[in-house]
């Protein structure tokens, strides 16, 4: 099983389930982004309560204990995703498709040969989109290993692997997950937390 959910931080972070929250989050920049995570886990689980969550070497957040769910959170802008799995360790990213000045840089000193390929096939009004599609992939699938930024220039988000990794543009935002067997990102796959809460 694998759910993703897709809210707004600032919705989220001001829910009633959020200012329970208050005085374990973090300060400054992280807490609101923090607040927001906390709560759509919440969402997610609910009836159950949020185990407790412990953080492997690199910093990837796991339930304690083998609880029998894997997830892993991100954000991007007032965008936050959620991907919770019941078959093992996942990753997700989400990115705001947005202009960046030294994108081109950026993909020359981390993207594969291959991935390299695959953005030059594209028309040139399609590339800065190809771009935050391979970028996403490639973040996924650290996440999904437990790595660090840096580890992405390692990563070949074309090559073969005995993981899935599925992509969606989904509005302005590029959206890709990793996970050990198959789930395709699709616009029916992805849940609101709202949604949920007003099905209830």
């Amino acid at each position: 099983m694998y759910r993703f959910l897709l809210g707004k931080i600032s919705t989220l972070s001001a829910d009633p389930l959020a200012s329970a929250l208050t005085e374990q989050a973090p300060q400054g920049a992280r807490r609101t982004p923090w607040l927001a995570g906390r709560t759509l886990l919440a969402r997610a689980l609910s009836p159950s309560p949020v185990p407790e969550i412990v953080f492997g070497e690199q910093g990837k957040p796991a339930f304690v204990d083998a609880h029998p769910y894997w997830f892993n959170l991100s954000h991007s802008g007032d965008d936050i995703a959620l991907l919770l799995s019941d078959e093992g360790e996942v990753g997700c990213d989400i990115e705001v498709i947005r202009p960046r000045d030294n994108w081109q840089a950026l993909a020359n000193a981390v993207f594969s040969v291959a991935e390299h390929a695959e953005l030059e096939r594209e028309a040139p009004e399609a590339k800065l989109a190809a771009f935050w599609r391979i970028w996403t992939r490639k973040e996924a699938i650290v996440k999904q290993r437990g790595g660090s930024a840096w580890q992405i220039v390692s990563v070949d988000s074309t090559a073969t692997r005995a993981h899935s990794v599925s992509h969606i543009l989904f509005g302005s935002l590029s959206l890709a997950v990793c996970t050990p067997t198959p789930f395709e990102l699709t616009p029916a796959a992805i849940a609101s937390p709202e949604w949920r809460r007003e099905q209830k």
